[in-house]
């Protein structure tokens, strides 16, 4: 299993998404068809939590499918991360909650950086692209 992470996205609390990464998936989207995907997963989730006959409950956090695994982490404002991977991979909300601390650390705390708006930011690249990579030898090594 040389790549398990497909792709990246963080929505903001009212849907939009404000950071998409590719990570060499075999179906890349244009920006329209990822603009398109995170407003339906936004949708869906907040469909679920009315739905679920458990009170209390927050929503989506595993779509399995055929091809693919979608792995969803909400942050107590709201905000969504998501990863696109390779089905049965189970560590994921690991890593997920490491890409919302990164996201702390170096988005919201970057004073140049405007709440719901897109991420621009260059610490926040990095780190993530060593983390992501982190992630890709601790699966071959397994």
């Amino acid at each position: 299993m040389a790549a398990s992470i497909y792709s990246l996205y963080i929505i903001n609390k009212s849907g939009g998404l404000i950071f998409y990464k590719d990570y060499g998936s075999a179906g890349r989207m244009d920006t329209n068809d990822s603009l398109r995907l995170a407003s339906l997963w936004h949708s869906m989730h907040a469909i679920s939590q009315q739905l679920s006959p458990i009170s209390g409950c927050t929503g989506i956090d595993l779509l399995q499918a055929d091809t693919f695994d979608l792995h969803c982490f909400q942050s107590l404002t709201g905000t969504k991360f998501f990863v696109v991977c390779d089905p049965g991979s189970n560590h994921m909300e690991n890593l997920l909650k490491h890409i919302y601390e990164l996201y702390t650390d170096y988005v919201l705390k970057n004073p140049f950086y405007e709440m719901e708006m897109p991420i621009r930011c260059e610490l926040f690249d990095l780190n993530l692209a060593q983390a992501v990579q982190k992630d890709r030898v601790a699966l071959l090594g397994r």
